[in-house]
Formats: C-alpha cells, structure tokens, sequence
C-alpha cells in the first residue's frame, strides 16, 4: 500500500536568481518502508523533504500522503494534516527545556486533543518506555544528555501515531554511540510497529542498512 507518492515534482529558489532545486522527481513509499535520502550538501536532498513534509508549499506537481492530494492546500488545512499524519525528527532536538520531559512528549498530543490528557500521559509514558528514557520522564529536558533529548523527541514526533515519521539529520549532532541506539530504535520501530520512516542522512553506515536509499543529485534521484 502507497502511504505517499510524488509526481513530476519541481522545486525553484529565485535569490538571487532563479535555480531549479529539484528537477521532475517521482517517487513512492510504501507503508512500512524505512527509507533514507541520500545525497551530498546542496544535492536537494532536505529541500525534497521539507515538500513531502508539507512544511513547504511553493512546489510544481503532485504529492499524495495517504490518498490525499497536498497541492493548492491552504496552510491551516497543512498544519492539521501535519499533526495529524506526520511526525518530525530534526538534527536539533527542539525541547522545551522549562518543561519535563514527559510534557515535551505530551505537547503535540495535546494540541490535537484526539486522546483525554490522563490516556495522553499514559501514552507518553509508554513511548518513553519504548525508547528507554522512562526514569527520565519527570526531569526537566535541559538536563538530558544530547543523546536522551533526541530519543524524547523520536517520542514526541511519535504520539500522534503519524503515517509517516520523518528525520533531517536526527543523528547529525550524536556520537557513534548514540547514532547506533537511535538507528536500532527506528529499524525495531519499522519491524515490529510497521512505521513509515523518511530519514534524510549524510551518514553512508545508517542509509546503508535502511530498506531503502533514494539518492538525490543535482536535484534528480539517481
């Protein structure tokens, strides 16, 4: 089953002139795929995922997330499918550090208000306990190591069981160490939960041993 697909997708930048960032791509995933976009700095590679991330609008052509058409939405429809569908892992983690942990987690699940807060809490909870930082969920997120905070955020980008979880970088500011725990995380996510994951790397060990590389160059996959 298709979770999303893209079609003769076009990307332009016009400062300081025009230059086209990505050039008649198409590509599908499929429900379960762990996959990563591969590419050296400039290749396209982030720009193609922050357009099938919906957080960038300004595109030619198609992008299907889960049968629905993502061209010409408006951004507050966006900004509810993307909470909804879509979970996000960047290279920074982005934590509220004046907030527990366990809030960090709950805060997107919140915003949807799809669960009561007590059943919330409990699925924070269990997150936490999946990615093995349960007895760090009352602390404050400030005082996590680097490696702890990216696993809170894998958490966070997952409350609202989205279709799609997708990474820029996530194991761009981690030691080899924790690069090996997030990436087992993330394989073990896809095995046994089927979570689609989209993970742009510049790591060639992590894309390496994903189900699936898409490897972008000069705005094209190769």
């Amino acid at each position: 089953m298709n979770i999303l697909e893209a079609k003769n997708l076009n990307k332009y930048f016009y400062d300081p002139k025009k230059f086209k960032a990505l050039d008649n791509l198409d590509l599908t995933i499929e429900k379960g795929d762990f996959v990563s976009i591969t590419g050296k700095s400039g290749s396209g590679k982030s720009t193609l995922l922050y357009l099938l991330s919906t957080m960038d609008t300004d595109f030619e052509g198609s992008i299907n997330i889960n049968g629905s058409e993502m061209q010409g939405r408006n951004n507050s429809w966006l900004a509810d499918f993307r909470n909804k569908h879509i979970g996000f892992v960047f290279q920074f983690h982005f934590l509220l550090p004046e907030f527990s942990v366990l809030k960090n987690v709950m805060l997107p699940g919140l915003k949807r208000a799809a669960f009561p807060p007590q059943e919330l809490e409990q699925k924070a909870m269990d997150l936490l306990k999946l990615l093995d930082v349960q007895d760090q969920a009352l602390k404050r997120a400030s005082l996590l190591s680097g490696g702890q905070q990216q696993r809170v955020a894998i958490a966070r980008a997952l409350i609202n069981d989205p279709l799609i979880l997708m990474g820029d970088e996530p194991t761009g500011n981690l030691d080899s160490k924790n690069t090996g725990l997030v990436f087992d995380l993330f394989k073990k996510l896809s095995a046994e939960q089927h979570q689609t994951m989209l993970i742009v790397t510049h790591d060639e060990e992590f894309a390496k041993n994903t189900d699936k590389t898409i490897h972008i160059s000069d705005g094209r996959i190769s």
